[in-house]
């Protein structure tokens, strides 16, 4: 009798095998996974449907072998220009990997012009998403050159300040089938473009005209949208309270407002917008509404389906929280960065109607205590970002009410929050699932309470620890050893951090951005020991890193190939 086993892969169909490489999350497991055999990469190829390149000069190899793509991410990449998708479309069999593209991100993509866009509309024929934010070079030619893809849905072209309204004319004309625009930041458009706009474009659904120097009559035209469901307009300074009246009546189905920082907009014109739609889910008025009027408290009451609201920077009353906990019992994000009146007393007050709160931004409201934030932890149970930067009456009181009541806390500002200690944190360290801690300019942490949170924090992928003069080596040994997702990290001024210290980040190897600034103990040594285990390094902070010599440098050059952003000045 044989007693040859059977290989496992001629068990497995590619059926299975295609399941089992559908339930890779992680990136890390994805990689792992091509690299077991020539019969899982294979899977992996058929099966990928989004890819995003770092290197241009691996793309035509990239897309010869995943060709079922659905999107292609190049904003990482930004040496692209006409003479590559010339290369792409005549060294690779464009109608493989093109025919099923949909989504195509081009964002910073300064190289690609009028040209190479054309070719590349023309190729990938089924194109509904575009991205080319922040192109410097896109104008009107390289507009003309969008509006080839007539099944457009999605366009985004944030700062490009070259397009004109004769630009958004050709895209309009083009794509009338268009869902989403953004046009924020892009200078050169006016109230006659987005008149056309709103002609042609009758499907759109979100737009987004920040910054514009648009004015009242554009929202004269956006108000016949039809189907608009989410408006922003932030910091138009020349939209004023006319504007929002004439929206009154009109965008009947309109759920979302971003009127931030638009300086001649009041809470009147508010209180003419929210009587049109009770309906509304969000509002954001930050930076925007110095008080509520009257009028405007009481068309609140009618906004009992409101999700969130945000107030920044506005003078608030009594009268305004018990409203908004009387009434918008719906509300999860609530936004009172820098308001006025926010006391202890109102917070309990709002957090004893709205307990469904997930988001609290109370961003320099000075005058809160443990008192506040033992409230929002006993009512808002849900919890997943509370914001408390310079809130300096807290104390490790009130991380011990977060720790024990908010277990779902992913995000938490602590920054200038100078009452926070090493007690604290290792209250706070129940709250397992973080994934943002910032604990800037607290000046009474250690490394002790550091190891807290590495111990009890595995998920966590932003830590801020700037001026945290108390940190050092340990701390960064156990942060390491226990935080392994680590993406974003800030260590600057923390002078302690020795070069032992940067040995033990290698090991961190997600670690994406790293801010080192004015560490005056690591040198070329401790640069190369970090560099050669963290791969995925895209920004780097090493200014005033006076000891960090040119080995350092070699290293960084050699070992980052990902890198994108350095600051390394000495003086």
């Amino acid at each position: 009798m044989s007693t040859q086993s059977t290989p496992i892969l001629s068990v497995l169909t590619e059926d299975l095998l295609i399941r089992v490489n559908e339930k890779l999350v992680e990136d890390s497991d994805r990689k792992i996974w091509r690299l077991i055999c020539k019969e899982f990469h294979r899977v992996d190829s058929i099966t990928r449907k989004t890819l995003r390149v770092l290197h241009v000069e691996f793309l035509p190899t990239l897309l010869k072998n995943y060709t079922n793509l659905h999107t292609l991410d190049l904003s990482v990449c930004p040496c692209i220009e006409d003479g590559t998708i010339t290369l792409l479309l005549h060294r690779v069999d464009h109608s493989m990997w093109a025919r099923n593209l949909k989504f195509l991100n081009l964002r910073r993509a300064n190289g690609l012009k009028f040209a190479g866009l054309e070719m590349l509309v023309g190729a990938c024929k089924g194109l509904e998403s575009v991205d080319v934010s922040y192109c410097r070079g896109f104008g009107d030619r390289e507009a003309a050159a969008i509006s080839g893809c007539g099944g457009l849905k999605e366009l985004s072209m944030d700062k490009c300040l070259g397009v004109s309204d004769v630009g958004l004319a050709k895209i309009v004309v083009g794509c009338g089938r268009l869902v989403r625009l953004s046009l924020k930041w892009c200078m050169e458009i006016s109230d006659l473009g987005v008149e056309l706009l709103c002609k042609k474009c009758l499907e759109l659904k979100f737009l987004d005209v920040s910054y514009l120097k648009v004015t009242s009559d554009s929202l004269r035209s956006i108000a016949a949208l039809p189907k608009l469901e989410d408006l922003a307009m932030v910091g138009c300074p020349l939209v004023n309270d006319v504007g929002l009246q004439f929206l009154e009546n009109g965008c009947p189905l309109l759920q979302k407002i971003d009127v931030s920082r638009c300086d001649c907009v009041s809470s009147y014109g508010l209180s003419a917008l929210i009587r049109g739609h009770n309906g509304l889910l969000q509002i954001d008025a930050g930076y925007t509404i110095s008080e509520f009027s009257a009028n405007f408290v009481e068309c609140m009451q009618e906004l009992k389906n409101l999700n969130a609201i945000i107030i920044d920077g506005a003078r608030v009353s009594d009268t305004v929280f018990q409203t908004i906990s009387n009434n918008c019992r719906s509300l999860i994000e609530i936004g009172l960065s820098k308001c006025t009146g926010v006391t202890n007393m109102r917070i309990m007050q709002l957090v004893s109607g709205c307990v469904n709160l997930k988001t609290i931004n109370l961003t320099c409201c000075r005058s809160i205590t443990d008192a506040a934030i033992s409230a929002i932890a006993d009512s808002c149970r849900n919890l997943l970002c509370l914001k408390l930067e310079s809130c300096n009456m807290i104390t490790e009181k009130s991380l011990e009410q977060l720790g024990s009541h908010c277990a779902l806390l992913e995000d938490l500002d602590l920054t200038d929050c100078f009452g926070i200690n090493d007690r604290g944190l290792e209250r706070l360290s129940r709250c397992s699932r973080l994934l943002c801690l910032k604990l800037g300019l607290c000046t009474n942490i250690s490394d002790t309470g550091l190891f807290y949170i590495a111990s009890n924090c595995s998920q966590l992928h932003e830590l801020d620890l700037y001026r945290c003069m108390g940190i050092g080596d340990d701390g960064l040994a156990a942060l390491s050893s226990g935080c392994k997702k680590l993406r974003k990290l800030n260590l600057s001024y923390c002078i302690e951090v020795t070069d032992k210290g940067m040995e033990s980040l290698g090991y961190l190897e997600e670690l994406s951005d790293l801010e080192l600034r004015a560490l005056d103990k690591i040198t070329g040594v401790g640069l190369t020991a970090l560099v050669t285990r963290c791969k995925r390094l895209t920004y780097l902070d090493l200014k005033h890193c006076k000891k960090v010599d040119d080995t350092g440098f070699w290293a960084l050059a050699y070992y980052s190939r990902n890198l994108r952003q350095t600051w390394h000045y000495a003086w």
